[in-house]
């Protein structure tokens, strides 16, 4: 799979250390997989993996510290990394609509 956003890994493990050898794990699997569907996905990761609408998925990262979500396209084989974070700040999410990694607009200002 080819995965896009991998600065955003490397962002979050310089602000989490204990993060960086799991999710450097977690980039090589995914990178070295092929999957076609969501039960491959599912055959590969078991428990570890939850499986959302708009093809996203939630990935448990270090024993389910930290929560990586990733939208994947299969017919082209690419993974979107969409949040990294703490359990806690997942918690605070919607992941099946979270971009954190998209430029935002900058809000017009308005001279009355």
């Amino acid at each position: 799979m080819n995965i896009y956003n991998r600065s955003s890994l490397i962002d979050f493990y310089r602000k989490h250390g204990n993060s960086k050898v799991p999710l450097e794990v977690w980039y090589e699997d995914v990178e070295a997989k092929i999957w076609k569907t969501t039960n491959q996905l599912k055959n590969d990761y078991g428990g570890n993996v939850s499986v959302l609408k708009n093809s996203r998925v939630v990935f448990d990262i270090k024993g389910n510290d930290y929560r990586l979500v990733a939208a994947i396209n299969y017919d082209n084989g690419w993974v979107f990394i969409k949040f990294i974070g703490t359990h806690a700040e997942y918690d605070k999410i919607d992941a099946n609509t979270i971009d954190l990694y998209k430029p935002k607009k900058k809000n017009a200002i308005t001279v009355k």
